[in-house]
C-alpha cells in the first residue's frame, strides 16, 4: 500500500523545485523544472551537491496551477493535527505558499487578482487530509477498496477538492512525460487528497463508556459556488451546495485522542489498533443534501428577495436522470426530502421537483396530508412498482416553515416520525476494524440515503439532519447495549447531548460559510433544542448579512471556486490583452454611488455645521435640501437598476446577468434624462467573456 509522504523537503534552486522525503531517502525525487513547470522524477544522489537557494520543510503538495502569467506549486506550510480516526492521525491545513516558476520583475493586474482569490478565499477554507486515511469515502465505500492501491486512486472523485490543482501530478503518474515514459508509480507519495468541509473527532463517553464520536461532511467539487450564483444543476447531473454528511462512532478506539502526533509508534501508517482483546467497531450514517434538481436560478438586483426563474422541466430532464443515477448507484434507495414552502414564491420550485419526480417514476401513487395549520403537511409520491432503476426514488415533502411556525420547532419531529419506517429499513453501516488485512469487515450495510433540501440547502436542512441524526444515534446505541430500549442519550447523559449538539451546528455554520459566506440561521435550535428569542435576533443579523455578502461580495467568491476547481482556466481563456477584473461599466454609472455618498456628505455637514449667528439660515436650507434630492435620485437610481451594481462573478459570468445587464444599459439609454450621457458602445463585459456567457446560455437552453 502507498500512502503518502508525511515528511516533505522542497529544495528551492534557480532551475527548479526538488521534493524529497527524509524518511525515504533512496526514493526517487520528484523535481519541477522552472521556468517551465514540468513535472518529472530524479535519482536522489543527481542533486545532492546542486547548489539551493534554501531547504524548506513541508506537510505537503497541494497542486500545481497555471494562472495568466505564470505557474505555481501550492505547498502546505503547516498542518494542525485534528485528532484520529480509526488510529489515523487527521489534519487541517493551515497555512499554504506559492512557488512562482519565475521571479516576476513587474506586477501584472490580472495574475495578483488571481493570487489574491485563492489566497483569500480558497487557501483559508476547512481543507482536511490524512496521510492514512481516505477522508473522501465513507466508511461503508472503504470496505469495498483495494487498499492495496494508492490512496489518492481510491479517493471518490466528488469529494477529491484538490483534483484539479494535482491534474499535473496525476498526468505525470500516469502516462510519464516525454523523457520518462508511461506510468510512473514513484510519484504516488506526492499525491495528497484533501478535502473541504467539515471534520470534527471527539474522544468522548457515553454513561462511562468511551468512544468517539466524529462528524465529517464532504463539499462536492462539482458546481461548487455561491448561493445565488450557483443553483440547480448543471448538465452533467451535479447539484449545486452537494453535501455529504458522515456521522461516525468508533468503539475501543485507543487512538482516538492526539497522543503519538510526533516520534511514537505507529506514525508510519497512522493505524494504532483496537486495546487487546477487544474488536474496534466503526459505526456510520451518510446522508446528503443537494439544490434542488432542476434548472433554476436566482437573479440578484439588489433587491432583498430575488427574481425567481425556473427553466423547463423538461429540458433538465437528462441532467436529473444523471444526478439520480449517480445517486442511486452509490447510496442505493434515495429518500428526497423536500422542505421549500408550499406557498408564495418557493411553490414554483416545489411544484417543478414533484413534476420532475413523477417524470422519472414508471408509475406512482400520491398521497397528501392536511391538519389545521396547513393543508399540506406531507406529500409523499412513492412508485407503485420497481420496472427500472428511478423507481427507487422516494419523494417526501414537509411544510417545514408552516408547522414550526411561532417557535414550535419540536413539530419537525414529525418528519422524522413519517420517515420511521424508511429509517429501520435503510439500517446502518456497521464494521469491525481487522487489522491483519487493514481493512474493515462488514456487518451491517446502510441501504439507503436521505436527500434533504430546502433552497438554499443549509438552515431548514440542517436542522432536519440533525434530527435524523439524533434518531439514528439512538439506535446505534440501543443495538450496542449502550441504552435500553426506549432510552435516548439526550436523557441519559446530558454532556454526550451537549457535545452532539455543537458538533452538529459547528458542522451548520461550516456547510453555512461555505455557500452564504455566513454562518447558519436556527442554530440555537441545534444548540439548544429550541427557538430563542435571541436566535431569532442573531437570524435578523444574519439575514442583513447575506444581504450585503450576497450581493456586493460573493462575485470574488465565486471566481475564486471556478478558478480552484478548473470551471475557468486562465492559461486558456481567450481574453486578449484586456484586462479581466477591470470594471467596464459607462462612468457615469460607476459614478452614482459616490454622488451618493459626497451628498449624504453633504447634507451631515449641513445639518451639523455651527452657523454664525447672522449667517442666512434659508440658503444653509436650501443647500441641505438640494443634496437631499440629489443623494435621493441617486438612491433610487441603484435600486432601480440593481443588476449594474451587484458585484457579478467576471470569470464566467452567468446567463442571466448577461441578460439582465443588456436589458437594465438599454433601458436606461432610452432614459430622457441621462440617457445621451451613457456611453453607446458596450462596456459591461469584455468581448470574449460576453462571447463565452452567450455560448453557456445556448447550450442551456
Amino acid at each position: 500500500m502507498t500512502l503518502p509522504y508525511r515528511d516533505i523537503n522542497v529544495r528551492i534552486a534557480p532551475d527548479s523545485y526538488t521534493f524529497t522525503s527524509p524518511s525515504s531517502p533512496d526514493a526517487p525525487a520528484l523535481v519541477v523544472d522552472r521556468p517551465t513547470g514540468d513535472v518529472r522524477l530524479s535519482e536522489t544522489a543527481s542533486f545532492n551537491n546542486k547548489r539551493v537557494a534554501r531547504v524548506s520543510s513541508i506537510a505537503g503538495i497541494l497542486g500545481l496551477i497555471r494562472l495568466r502569467l505564470d505557474k505555481y506549486v501550492i505547498v502546505i506550510t503547516k498542518a494542525q493535527p485534528v485528532g484520529r480516526l480509526k488510529g489515523h492521525m487527521v489534519y487541517k491545513v493551515v497555512s499554504t505558499d506559492f512557488l512562482p516558476m519565475r521571479e516576476r520583475q513587474i506586477r501584472d493586474p490580472d495574475e495578483d487578482q488571481f493570487l489574491y482569490l485563492l489566497k483569500s478565499f480558497i487557501m483559508t477554507g476547512p481543507m482536511y487530509f490524512s496521510y492514512s486515511l481516505d477522508l473522501t469515502n465513507s466508511f461503508q465505500r472503504q470496505a469495498y477498496a483495494d487498499t492495496a492501491t494508492p490512496l489518492w486512486m481510491r479517493a471518490d472523485d466528488r469529494f477529491f477538492w484538490n483534483r484539479f490543482v494535482q491534474s499535473d501530478l496525476i498526468d505525470f503518474r500516469r502516462i510519464g512525460n516525454r523523457s520518462q515514459q508511461g506510468p510512473q508509480p514513484a510519484a504516488d507519495p506526492f499525491i495528497l487528497p484533501l478535502i473541504w468541509g467539515t471534520l470534527e473527532i471527539r474522544p468522548t463517553k457515553l454513561k462511562g463508556t468511551p468512544l468517539t464520536i466524529a462528524l465529517i461532511t464532504r463539499k462536492s467539487r462539482y458546481r461548487a459556488g455561491t448561493r445565488y450564483f450557483t443553483r440547480g444543476l448543471d448538465e452533467e447531473g451535479h447539484a449545486a451546495n452537494y453535501n455529504e454528511t458522515e456521522q461516525i462512532v468508533v468503539l475501543n478506539d485507543l487512538g482516538g485522542a492526539l497522543g503519538g502526533y510526533s516520534g511514537s509508534t505507529g506514525t508510519k501508517d497512522g493505524n494504532f489498533g483496537a486495546p487487546e482483546g477487544r474488536e474496534m467497531q466503526i459505526m456510520s450514517y451518510v446522508q446528503t443534501r443537494g439544490s434542488v434538481p432542476v434548472y433554476w436560478a436566482e437573479i440578484n438586483a439588489l433587491k432583498y428577495t430575488p427574481k425567481l426563474q425556473v427553466r423547463g422541466i423538461e429540458t433538465a430532464f437528462s441532467a436529473a436522470k444523471r444526478h439520480f443515477d449517480e445517486q442511486i448507484r452509490i447510496y442505493g434507495d434515495n429518500y428526497l426530502v423536500n422542505l421549500v414552502n408550499q406557498k408564495g414564491r418557493e411553490k414554483r420550485i416545489k411544484d417543478a421537483y414533484e413534476q420532475m419526480v413523477e417524470m422519472l417514476l414508471s408509475s406512482k401513487s400520491e398521497s397528501v396530508s392536511a391538519d389545521r395549520i396547513t393543508d399540506e403537511k406531507f406529500h409523499v409520491i412513492e412508485p407503485n412498482t420497481a420496472k427500472q432503476e428511478f423507481d427507487r426514488l422516494h419523494y417526501v415533502y414537509f411544510d417545514f416553515h408552516h408547522e414550526t411556525k411561532g417557535l414550535q420547532m419540536h413539530r419537525a419531529m414529525m418528519l422524522v416520525d413519517k420517515l420511521r419506517d424508511a429509517l429501520i429499513e435503510q439500517q446502518y453501516f456497521r464494521g469491525v476494524d481487522m487489522p491483519a488485512n487493514q481493512g474493515v469487515e462488514t456487518r451491517n450495510f446502510q441501504t439507503s440515503v436521505v436527500r434533504t433540501n430546502c433552497m438554499d440547502s443549509l438552515d431548514r436542512t440542517n436542522v432536519v439532519q440533525s434530527m435524523l441524526a439524533r434518531w439514528t444515534l439512538d439506535r446505534i446505541f440501543v443495538d450496542l447495549g449502550l441504552l435500553s430500549k426506549g432510552e435516548t442519550f439526550a436523557t441519559a447523559d446530558s454532556d454526550f447531548e451537549f457535545l452532539f449538539r455543537n458538533i452538529w451546528a459547528d458542522n451548520a455554520d461550516t456547510v453555512s460559510k461555505a455557500y452564504a459566506g455566513t454562518g447558519a440561521m436556527k442554530t440555537d435550535l441545534t444548540r439548544l433544542g429550541k427557538r430563542t428569542k435571541q436566535g431569532t435576533l442573531q437570524d435578523g443579523n444574519i439575514a442583513v448579512s447575506r444581504y450585503y455578502l450576497n450581493n456586493f461580495r460573493d462575485g470574488p467568491r465565486q471566481d475564486a471556486y471556478d478558478l480552484f476547481l478548473g470551471a475557468y482556466e486562465p492559461s486558456t481563456a481567450n481574453i486578449g490583452a484586456s484586462l479581466i477584473f477591470a470594471d467596464r461599466r459607462p462612468a457615469l454609472i460607476q459614478s452614482v454611488p459616490y454622488v451618493l455618498a459626497f451628498s449624504l456628505f453633504f447634507v451631515f455637514l449641513g445639518l451639523f455645521t455651527k452657523q454664525l449667528p447672522d449667517s442666512a439660515v434659508l440658503s444653509m436650507r436650501l443647500f441641505i435640501l438640494f443634496w437631499l434630492f440629489v443623494g435621493g435620485w441617486c438612491l433610487n437610481f441603484i435600486l432601480q437598476n440593481g443588476m449594474l451594481y451587484v458585484n457579478w462573478p467576471k470569470l464566467n459570468p452567468r446567463p442571466w446577468a448577461v441578460e439582465g445587464y443588456q436589458e437594465t444599459i438599454g433601458k436606461i439609454r432610452k432614459d430622457r434624462v441621462i440617457g445621451s450621457l451613457v456611453a453607446r458602445h458596450e462596456r459591461g463585459l469584455s468581448t470574449a467573456r460576453y462571447l463565452n456567457a452567450e455560448e453557456g446560455k445556448k447550450r442551456i437552453e
